[in-house]
């Protein structure tokens, strides 16, 4: 099959280099533009640009890809299928229709669950046990379309967003390679989605890290997890933002009454115990506002931190 593939991330990494070493033909790769990042702003290209251009693949990187010349471009292609792997634009009618057979998209989540730009996140900070991949055929509607394949893939207690990625990646390249073989046979089935079933996974912003210390110690745990490492968990010390990379929830008795959400409990190389609304947390790596990341027990030692403290904003 003459294949385009789309992509952005590194999450598509793992499966363009799988078809690479197929029989199917990549005809053309579709991904974002360069962008000027870092104090320098230095052109960056995405992950699929870099791996594209160590394969040989033609590239296309088109401000807006529903536009006319776009169409056109694609079409001229003559393509069997499109593949589309976390690309970061939104594909319209127009384009979805160019290829002969479909156009097919490899989602980080057991669909009709988590539709959106962000399921990984939202599946870690949701505190889920399981989650997967599925690929649909595309249509209009976001993350709807009916169902080709889809695999189970379990979320170990000490996953975060970034090492479920790459457990999902790997799987996916492996799924996506059954798919085509599926539908070079024309083995495939379509499945709809149970549209009863949908929950969404919208685009993390900065303000989702923000920790809500009344919550439970694991639901603050989950949300470290989660956000990690964008937009990353945070809160406040002494009027100072301060990052979490890694916490535990501490085996310890309920705390008193009279301890607060956010105030510290105790303080040892171990950790750094926060209060929470129910149980609490350790603190294990962190980083202070134009600090490097640290250790707890670095931490401890370069700062006057000590029981009674209050992480998080304190209203009077």
């Amino acid at each position: 099959m003459k294949i385009v593939f789309f992509g952005s991330s590194n999450f598509g990494v793992p499966a363009l280099k799988a078809i690479s070493a197929t029989s199917h033909k990549i005809i053309a790769v579709v991904t974002q533009p360069d962008k000027a990042k870092g104090r320098h702003l230095f052109e960056s290209s995405t992950a699929i640009k870099e791996t594209a251009l160590s394969l040989g693949f033609k590239i296309y990187q088109p401000q807006k890809v529903n536009r006319s010349e776009v169409v056109k471009f694609l079409t001229d292609l003559n393509p069997d299928l499109f593949i589309v792997i976390a690309y970061g634009q939104i594909l319209g009618a127009d384009i979805l229709h160019i290829p002969k057979i479909f156009s097919i998209n490899l989602h980080a989540s057991l669909l009709p669950k988590y539709r959106g730009a962000a399921p990984i996140n939202w599946a870690v900070i949701n505190g889920e046990t399981k989650t997967g991949l599925t690929i649909i055929k595309m249509n209009e509607a976001m993350d709807a379309g009916e169902i080709v394949l889809n695999k189970s893939i379990a979320i170990d207690s000490s996953d975060t967003a970034v090492s479920l990625e790459r457990k999902l990646a790997r799987e996916g390249a492996s799924l996506l390679l059954e798919c085509l073989e599926g539908i070079d046979k024309k083995t495939f089935q379509l499945t709809p989605q149970d549209s009863a079933e949908v929950s969404l996974a919208p685009k993390l912003k900065k303000k989702d890290g923000l920790i809500d210390w009344h919550k439970e110690a694991q639901e603050v745990q989950n949300l470290i997890r989660g956000t990690f490492d964008w937009p990353g968990a945070f809160t406040y010390y002494k009027g100072k933002l301060l990052k979490i990379y890694k916490a535990t929830v501490a085996q310890l008795p309920s705390c008193p009454v009279a301890q607060l959400p956010g105030e510290i409990m105790q303080v040892s190389k171990e950790g750094i115990v926060v209060v929470t609304g129910r149980r609490s947390l350790i603190i294990e790596e962190l980083q202070l506002e134009g600090k490097r990341r640290m250790k707890a027990e670095e931490f401890i030692a370069g700062h006057k931190i000590s029981p009674g403290d209050r992480l998080g904003y304190i209203v009077a």
